[in-house]
């Protein structure tokens, strides 16, 4: 992988269509955890956020994130962050 891809994803082993399927699964199970409604492009972007706050997050406490499985479940946390987030702000 060159340096270009390994820095746009900040993933090593992770593509861009690997990305997308993780960012789907992930916004998907974050939706179902918090019990929000919402559509299949929403549930993407909140998965593809919650991958880079996932990884934020997991650099943060020093926890390795390589490759599809470690990426999915950091993703999901990372959007039941970002939804949790969202809602408390929406709610003031």
């Amino acid at each position: 992988m060159d340096q270009q891809t390994y820095a746009f994803l900040s993933q090593p082993g992770v593509g861009f269509f690997s990305l997308i399927i993780i960012g789907i699964i992930a916004g998907w199970v974050a939706e179902r955890v918090t019990a929000s409604n919402h559509g299949l492009l929403t549930n993407l972007l909140v998965g593809v956020a919650g991958a880079f706050i996932g990884d934020k997050l997991a650099g943060v406490l020093e926890v390795p994130v390589h490759g599809f499985f470690r990426t999915l479940i950091a993703a999901i946390i990372g959007a039941i962050i970002l939804l949790w987030v969202w809602r408390a702000i929406r709610s003031r």
